[in-house]
């Protein structure tokens, strides 16, 4: 999370709060004593089963107090975690960092996570709304008997504040953040070229061509940096049919790909009551399972980069269609910030962000789903009770966002797909421009398309079904989103489904560890190709013994971003090279980047390199050459050049940030593989930006074989015995089992507490 880095005038301007010394290490018994157990506002009995890993199974008599246990084992486990959650949604990141955060609050205030909130509380489920009322009261009651809050309230200055309903609503808005918006603050800066037209029409194309995952037949700044962590940006999934799998049942395995901080992004729960009865992940502060098993059925989801926003231009909108209002932004040891927020019927004129004053825009709206009301706690609630395909898919009626492709199993065997989304009804066919006009936009928003109107697929025929962010299937009558993922992982899941015969759970386990980039090999075919035709090979005289040598790493490369590849450290260092040099010649110094930034410029450059003058090209290649030959000498190994830094973001404070960072391990993998550990064009030493963060494989014929694993640990307590245990096992490719059967979690929960009134 590198919004943190603004808390640098922290530890000047706040009495040296961040000095104090760390939590001493505690245990899971010892964490588990300030547990509320006595005096509660319960209806029933209540027991919480713990592991030795601190994860927690519920079981309650009344579904009210399974909600209120459930507020106090997220408060237990995430409570600094949350705070921090609840004021970046709500702007109030200079409360707690000082007046540099002051432009980051600026531009969340203006895209206001909340601002459907309170409508979205007013229009969910009665029992959805009692469920989150009682959620906030296990949170809020937590909160005010912790004799000592976490180190974060200590550190940053944080007050006991109550907890409420929309506070959760808005952070789970947070977390829907629209991914293309990371795609659009890149490529503002482009589009007052006069190249902006061939260059948008070649990025949208390539954007949009990635590999289906079914047949329609069938049925900016610091502030993108934040939105970055905390969006549910990317992750992998897939369902197998029983035909393709030696367990006899279907398998579904599932890996978010999100920020790689401390503490992990999810947490790990069991849950029986009347109504539910399901172990999954859970997102700290939201009381659903967004991945996860009952006994009838199991779910997994990766972000459909839809098209769920529009930029809207203003330049002939009458002014008293604009309407302002004025917010304080507290800034911690500083003068207050008084800012003006600006809002139309079309969304909040995003274009005044700090962010974008730079850039000469003309005043933008920014119109989203995510700023209509939408009451997904229900959805994921119905998907948590459901025990059919149909019943999976009737609960994503309403879904808005964050919007996901969604992938089924049962324990009867069948596999299924769907989007979970609401899109605008816009028509095929691929835009002109990323902004558009009021008149077109409202034409395009005037109805709304939603899960139950767009294709699904239910038990292929080729017998599983997989995503990864890729498009999810053919619509020539809806615009479904712009800029999908690569082709990599969901052709590469489908390969080794097809080569593995019948896929076993090690055979599961393997692929989510699996390190091969397709795109890596073609454009490494690219490279020698433009090299030879340019008159360079591994014979050319001119060449040292260091550059024929990273010349032969390439050459001989298989694909594998394995920890000790030398050929993925030429590779990438010669790739990052040649990029930065061939686009700076032809997009200019300032603006090459945001094009490379692209998913598809692997596909881009390819392209571009066998339509370049060979005689221009060269003597790139040849620098590029040089600089490899150079740079590879640093590094023995991939995993020597590709760290994986779990940190705490406390840990970008200066001086005293070390203390902070928790490991600084080499990593496999890259930004396309399955296991995804994504970084960017570099030819340094570098740390991975985001990855697979967790991971879940459930067999559907067995209720208690659901295998879950977090990169980190369950417990956010800095110190904690469990803040960390779990990385070896990710390391390793081990998971935790989490079973659904009492009797089986009664004898491998070892902890129980009785709640009591």
């Amino acid at each position: 999370m590198r919004l943190l880095v603004f808390l640098a005038l922290t530890t000047l301007l706040a009495g040296c709060a961040l000095l104090q010394p760390l939590p001493e290490e505690t245990s899971v018994d010892e964490r588990l004593a300030v547990f509320p157990t006595s005096g509660l506002p319960l209806q029933g009995r209540v027991q919480v089963m713990w592991d030795d890993h601190q994860i927690p199974f519920i079981e309650a008599e009344h579904d009210d107090d399974a909600a209120f246990t459930l507020g106090l084992v997220h408060a237990h486990l995430r409570l600094g975690q949350m705070a921090l959650y609840r004021r970046i949604a709500q702007g109030r990141i200079a409360e707690m960092g000082g007046p540099l955060a002051a432009d980051i609050d600026h531009g969340l205030r203006i895209l206001n996570f909340g601002r459907a909130a309170a409508d979205t509380e007013a229009g969910m489920s009665p029992e959805a709304r009692r469920w989150m009322e009682r959620f906030v009261e296990g949170v809020n009651l937590y909160q005010d008997r912790l004799e000592t809050l976490p180190y974060e309230y200590r550190a940053l200055g944080l007050e006991r504040e109550p907890w409420t309903v929309q506070d959760l609503l808005a952070f789970g808005r947070l977390s829907g953040t629209d991914v293309t918006w990371l795609v659009w603050f890149n490529l503002l800066q482009l589009r007052q070229r006069d190249d902006w037209p061939e260059l948008w029409t070649r990025l949208i194309d390539t954007g949009t061509r990635s590999q289906p995952s079914f047949a329609q037949a069938a049925g900016g700044g610091g502030l993108a940096s934040i939105l970055e962590s905390v969006a549910r940006t990317g992750s992998n999934s897939i369902a197998i049919a029983p035909d393709r799998t030696a367990t006899g049942g279907a398998i579904i395995a599932s890996d978010p790909h999100l920020g790689l901080n401390l503490p992990n992004t999810w947490i790990l729960a069991g849950l029986k009551s009347p109504s539910y009865h399901v172990v999954g992940m859970m997102v700290p502060g939201l009381p659903v399972f967004a991945i996860g098993r009952n006994p009838d059925i199991a779910w997994g989801g990766t972000n459909m980069r839809s098209a769920a926003s529009d930029l809207v231009d203003l330049s002939a909108v009458a002014k008293s269609e604009i309407r302002e209002r004025r917010e304080t932004i507290r800034v911690r040891g500083w003068l207050d910030r008084e800012i003006v927020v600006r809002e139309t019927r079309w969304g909040p004129v995003i274009s005044d962000a700090p962010q974008f004053e730079d850039l000469g825009l003309p005043p933008l709206a920014l119109r989203w789903t995510g700023h209509r009301p939408s009451d997904e706690i229900s959805a994921m609630l119905a998907v948590s009770r459901a025990s059919s395909f149909s019943e999976f898919r009737q609960a994503f009626a309403d879904f808005s966002l964050p919007a996901q492709n969604m992938i089924y199993a049962d324990a009867k065997g069948n596999i299924g797909q769907l989007m979970a989304v609401q899109l605008p009804a816009r028509g095929g066919g691929q835009p002109s421009d990323m902004v558009t006009e009021p008149q077109a936009s409202d034409a395009a928003w005037s109805s709304m398309v939603g899960s139950l109107e767009l294709p699904f697929s239910y038990n292929p025929e080729k017998g599983f079904l997989a995503s990864a962010n890729n498009r999810p299937t053919d619509t020539a009558d809806i615009r479904i989103g712009y800029f999908f993922s690569p082709s990599d992982r969901v052709s590469r899941m489908a390969e080794l489904v097809r080569t593995n015969g019948r896929m076993s759970l090690d055979a599961a386990r393997a692929l989510q560890q699996d390190v091969v980039m397709p795109s890596s090999l073609s454009l490494r075919d690219a490279f020698l190709a433009a090299l030879s035709a340019t008159g360079i090979d591994a014979g050319t005289a001119a060449l040292s013994a260091e550059e024929r040598a990273g010349l032969e790493l390439m050459a001989g490369w298989d694909g594998a971003y394995d920890q000790a590849s030398q050929g993925a450290v030429a590779f990438e260092i010669f790739r990052a090279e040649l990029t930065a040099a061939f686009y700076r010649e032809k997009l200019g110094a300032e603006d090459w980047q945001a094009f490379a930034d692209v998913g598809e410029i692997k596909t881009l450059l390819a392209e571009d390199l066998a339509g370049a003058d060979p005689a221009s090209l060269r003597p790139i290649l040849r620098q590029s050459l040089a600089a490899t030959a150079e740079k590879a000498q640093d590094f023995a190994g991939w995993g020597e050049m590709h760290r994986l830094m779990l940190r705490h973001p406390l840990a970008f404070l200066p001086l005293i940030g070390g203390r902070f960072a928790f490991a600084d391990l080499p990593a496999a993998g890259s930004s396309e593989t399955l296991m995804k550990t994504a970084h960017g064009l570099t030819s340094e030493r570098h740390r991975v930006r985001y990855g697979s963060n967790s991971r879940h494989i459930s067999d559907m014929t067995d209720a208690d074989r659901n295998l879950f694993v977090l990169l980190g640990g369950q417990d956010g307590w800095l110190n904690s015995a469990t803040f960390l245990d779990q990385v070896p096992l990710w390391r390793e490719g081990q998971y935790i089992e989490l079973p659904l059967r009492l009797e089986t979690v009664r004898a491998r929960f070892p902890r129980t507490m009785t709640l009591t009134r």
